[in-house]
C-alpha cells in the first residue's frame, strides 16, 4: 500500500513537471521521432522546442493548424546552439504556424528546397511566419545542381529577420511560387532579412530573389518586399527578378551588388525608396524597367558602375506581341523623384535589336537627379525615345542632355547626410529622392545572435614559411600550411613526386636572384580543389621529369564540381619543357569549375605541346563558362603547339556578366601550329563579352579568332603586329569586319585611340596582385 501511494505521488510530480515544462519552455524534443510525435499531437498555442545540438540528416515536416490568437510555434532550446546539418530540410504546411531560430549549415537539402512553405503541391502553408532562421553555405556540392533555400507558397505568409548567406550552387536563394491558384494574390511579406554575399555563379540561375516565373508572369502576386539588406549579392544580372504583377519593393538596400532590381515580367510593380550603393565596384547596378505600368519613385543610387542591362537606371526595349517568356514593351512607366549620384550609365531602349524592336511608350521621367560631374555621356540611347516624356530632370553642367527639353543643367552642392549619403545641400529642392529613415541597415536586418561575416572557417594567417630545396619539401610545406600562407622557396632545385592539393588560398614565391626550379613526376604539380586559390611568383616550373603520357599539366583544377570560385595569379614565372608527350597543357581546367580571376603577367611559356590554358569545358552553350576575368600581360609564348588561350561562353543567355579579357603586350612566337590544335588559332574567343587585345606581336603563329554572339560585346583591338601569321578573324550573329569592330559600342570605345575607356569594368581588374590572404576576409 505504501509503495502504491509513493508511485502515485511520483507520477503526479512527473505530470506536474511536464505541464510546467510544456507551458513555460515548450515541448522539448530530442530526435526526429519525438518531433514528429509532438507535431502530430500539437494544439493551438503549443511550442515545440528542438533540443540543443546537431540535428544531422533531419528532414522535418511541420504540419499543423494553429489559430490567429494561438499559433503553433517551432523553435529551439537556445538560438545559435541548434544546427540542422548533413541532408536536412524543413517543410511547413497548415495555418498559423511560426518557425524561429533554426540554423542550416554544413550540408545541403536532399530535395529541391531547404525551407518550403508546403508539404506537397496540394498542402500549403498560410498565415505562417519564418523568422530568425539562418541558412549559411548550405550549398549542394554540385555547382550546377539547382535548389532553392526558401520557397514561399500559399497566402499571407511572412518571412522576416532571417540570415541567408553564401549560396554557391545554381538556384534562387528565395522564391515566391505562383504555380497554384492558392499561391496567387498571396499578400506575402518579406522584410528585414539579411541576404549575405553570393558569389558570381557564371551562369543563369543565380538570382537572390525571384517572385513568380515566366509561365505565371501575367498573374498578380501582391507580395511586399520591404527593408531587406542585400550585401554583395553577385550571382547574376538579376539580384531580384520580378516575374509577376502588383509587387512592391520598398526601403531595401543593395550594397555593392553586381546586377539590378529587374522588373523582368509582370505589371504594376512599385519600386519605392530603395537605396543602391555601388562604391564604384565593377558591374554594380540599380533598376531595370520592362513591361507595363511600372512605378519607380524616390530611389537613390550612388557609385554604380554597371552598363547595359546592369546600368544605374535602365529602360529596355521590348517585343511587339511578346511571348510570355520574353520582353513585354515598357508602357506607362512613371519614373519620378529618383536620385543617381556619381553613377556611370543610364541606359534607354537597352537591348534594342531585331527582336526587341518595341521602344518605350507613354512613359514619364520627371523630377529626377542624374548627376555625375565627371561624365558627359551619362546617357546611352539605343532606339527611339520619343515615347518617353522627360521633364524637370537635373543633370550636371558637363552631362549632355538627350532631348531638347526635360533636362536642366545645374551645379549642385552635395553634402553628406548623417548616414553618409551624398545629397543636395539645398533643403528646398523638391527634385530627387528623400531617403527614408526606415531603410534597411546591416544592423536592423537578419538576426543579432549570428555573425554577418562569411563563415569560411580559418582566416588568412599571413605567415611566411621558408622552404629549402629537396625531395617533396614543397609538398610537406603545403600539407602543413594554413590558409593565406606564403611558402617562400630558397634558391635551388625542388623535386616533387606527389601532386600538391591546394584547398585554401596559398602562395608559392621566391625572392632569390636565381629563381628556384621545380621538377615534378606526377601528371600535375598543383591541383586546385574546392576552396583553393593559388599564386605563383618568381619560379621556374620544368616539366621534363613528368610522366611520358598524354594530358599532363602543371596546374589543374579538380575533376569534380567546385562550388567555390577560385583565383589564379602567375607572376614572373617560366613554364618550360612541357613536351614529354602530346597534349601537355600549362593550365588545365575542368567542367563545373569557375575562376573569378586568372591573371598571368611577366611570364614565359616555352616548348608546350598542348595549350597554355583552354577555358572551354562548358560545352552545352547555355551561358555557362569557366572564368570571369582573364588577364594576360607582358608574357612570351614560344613553341606552343596548341592555343595560348581559348575562352568560351556559348549560347545566347544574357543573365551573366563576362567573360572579360585583357590581352596586352604579349609575344606569340610559333604558337598554334600543331595539327592537334583544334581551335586553329593562337587566341580563340567565343562569346566573350569584353575584349581588349592591344600591343601584341604574333610571329609565325596562328592568329586571333573571335565569335561575337551575346548582347553587345565591347571590343578593342589596337596596335597588334601579325608578322608571317594569320590575321584577325571575326564571326558572329552579325557580319563584323575589322574596320567596324571599334564601333560596336561607341558608348565605351574611343574612336580615336580604340582603347577601353578608364571606366570600363575591365580596367584594373585583377590588380590586387598576389595577396591571396585577402580572399577569405
Amino acid at each position: 500500500m505504501k509503495n502504491s501511494y509513493f508511485l502515485v505521488i511520483l507520477l503526479l510530480i512527473m505530470c506536474l513537471q511536464s505541464c510546467i515544462e510544456n507551458s513555460i519552455e515548450g515541448i522539448l524534443v530530442k530526435s526526429v521521432e519525438e518531433f514528429e510525435n509532438a507535431v502530430e499531437n500539437a494544439k493551438p498555442g503549443d511550442v515545440i522546442v528542438l533540443a540543443n545540438g546537431v540535428w544531422k540528416d533531419s528532414e522535418l515536416l511541420f504540419e499543423a493548424n494553429g489559430t490567429e490568437a494561438s499559433p503553433i510555434t517551432l523553435t529551439v532550446e537556445e538560438k545559435g546552439k541548434v544546427t540542422l546539418e548533413g541532408l536536412s530540410n524543413l517543410r511547413i504546411a497548415g495555418s498559423y504556424l511560426v518557425v524561429e531560430g533554426l540554423v542550416f549549415k554544413n550540408g545541403y537539402t536532399p530535395t529541391t528546397e531547404v525551407i518550403s512553405f508546403k508539404k506537397d503541391k496540394n498542402t500549403l502553408a498560410s498565415h505562417s511566419r519564418l523568422t530568425e532562421c539562418v541558412i549559411d553555405n548550405f550549398s549542394n556540392p554540385e555547382r550546377h545542381e539547382p535548389d532553392t533555400w526558401v520557397a514561399i507558397y500559399g497566402k499571407n505568409n511572412r518571412v522576416d529577420h532571417n540570415h541567408l548567406v553564401g549560396k554557391r550552387n545554381r538556384g534562387v536563394t528565395m522564391i515566391v511560387r505562383l504555380n497554384t491558384e492558392e499561391s496567387r494574390e498571396n499578400n506575402h511579406q518579406i522584410d528585414h532579412n539579411y541576404f549575405g554575399p553570393r558569389q558570381n555563379l557564371g551562369s543563369n540561375g543565380g538570382e537572390t530573389m525571384r517572385i513568380g516565373t515566366s509561365h505565371y508572369s501575367r498573374t498578380n502576386s501582391n507580395t511586399m518586399v520591404a527593408a531587406n539588406y542585400f550585401d554583395r549579392c553577385n550571382g547574376e544580372h538579376e539580384i531580384i527578378s520580378n516575374k509577376s504583377g502588383q509587387n512592391t519593393y520598398k526601403n531595401n538596400v543593395f550594397y555593392e551588388c553586381s546586377g539590378t532590381l529587374t522588373m523582368r515580367h509582370g505589371e504594376e510593380t512599385l519600386v519605392d525608396g530603395n537605396v543602391f550603393i555601388g562604391n564604384n565596384k565593377p558591374s554594380t547596378g540599380g533598376i531595370r524597367v520592362i513591361n507595363g505600368k511600372q512605378t519607380v519613385i524616390n530611389n537613390y543610387g550612388i557609385g554604380l558602375t554597371g552598363y547595359r542591362f546592369r546600368g544605374a537606371f535602365v529602360i529596355m526595349n521590348g517585343i511587339y506581341n511578346s511571348p510570355i517568356n520574353r520582353y513585354d514593351q515598357a508602357k506607362d512607366a512613371v519614373v519620378r523623384n529618383n536620385t543617381f549620384i556619381n553613377c556611370d550609365h543610364v541606359q534607354l531602349c537597352a537591348g534594342a535589336d531585331a527582336e526587341r524592336s518595341a521602344p518605350p511608350e507613354d512613359c514619364v521621367v520627371e523630377n529626377n537627379i542624374f548627376y555625375n560631374e565627371g561624365r558627359a555621356d551619362l546617357f546611352t540611347v539605343y532606339d527611339d525615345i520619343s515615347g518617353i516624356d522627360f521633364s524637370d530632370n537635373i543633370i550636371s553642367p558637363k552631362t549632355k542632355p538627350i532631348s531638347e527639353t526635360g533636362f536642366v543643367q545645374m551645379n549642385l552642392e552635395l553634402v553628406e547626410d548623417e548616414r553618409g549619403f551624398l545629397i543636395p545641400s539645398d533643403p528646398n529642392l523638391k527634385i530627387g529622392a528623400q531617403i527614408s529613415p526606415d531603410i534597411a541597415t546591416k544592423e536592423n536586418t537578419g538576426v543579432a545572435w549570428y555573425p554577418k561575416e562569411m563563415n569560411e572557417g580559418k582566416r588568412a594567417s599571413g605567415n611566411t614559411l621558408s622552404v629549402a630545396p629537396g625531395l617533396n619539401t614543397l609538398y610537406e610545406a603545403a600539407k602543413n600550411a594554413a590558409p593565406g600562407d606564403v611558402i617562400e622557396l630558397q634558391e635551388g632545385t625542388y623535386s616533387v613526386n606527389k601532386t600538391i592539393a591546394v584547398n585554401f588560398p596559398l602562395t608559392f614565391k621566391s625572392n632569390a636572384t636565381n629563381r628556384p626550379v621545380i621538377h615534378f613526376e606526377k601528371k600535375a604539380l598543383f591541383e586546385i580543389v574546392n576552396g583553393g586559390s593559388l599564386a605563383l611568383e618568381n619560379l621556374i616550373l620544368d616539366g621534363k621529369e613528368s610522366p611520358d603520357r598524354t594530358g599532363n599539366s602543371v596546374i589543374t583544377t579538380s575533376k569534380y564540381s567546385m562550388n567555390k570560385n577560385y583565383k589564379l595569379f602567375i607572376e614572373n614565372c617560366d613554364f618550360v619543357n612541357l613536351d614529354v608527350n602530346h597534349s601537355y597543357d600549362a593550365i588545365r581546367v575542368y567542367k563545373n569549375t569557375f575562376a573569378d580571376t586568372i591573371s598571368i603577367r611577366n611570364s614565359k611559356f616555352h616548348a608546350i605541346t598542348g595549350n597554355v590554358i583552354a577555358l572551354d569545358k562548358e560545352t552545352e552553350d547555355i551561358g555557362i563558362y569557366n572564368a570571369e576575368y582573364v588577364i594576360m600581360e607582358n608574357n612570351v609564348f614560344s613553341d606552343v603547339g596548341g592555343a595560348a588561350l581559348r575562352l568560351h561562353r556559348g549560347g545566347k543567355d544574357e543573365s551573366t556578366f563576362g567573360p572579360f579579357l585583357e590581352l596586352d603586350h604579349n609575344v606569340f612566337d610559333n604558337v598554334g601550329l600543331d595539327a592537334r590544335n583544334k581551335y586553329g588559332a593562337s587566341i580563340s574567343l567565343y562569346g566573350v563579352q569584353e575584349i581588349d587585345v592591344s600591343n601584341n606581336i604574333f610571329n609565325n603563329s596562328k592568329g586571333v579568332n573571335m565569335h561575337l554572339v551575346v548582347g553587345e560585346p565591347i571590343v578593342s583591338i589596337a596596335n597588334n603586329n601579325f608578322y608571317q601569321s594569320d590575321n584577325l578573324e571575326v564571326t558572329g550573329d552579325q557580319e563584323y569586319s575589322t574596320e567596324n569592330l571599334w564601333s560596336l559600342n561607341p558608348g565605351f570605345v574611343d574612336s580615336e585611340t580604340y582603347g577601353l575607356r578608364e571606366d570600363s569594368p575591365l580596367k584594373g581588374k585583377g590588380t590586387d596582385g598576389l595577396d591571396l590572404g585577402q580572399v577569405n576576409k
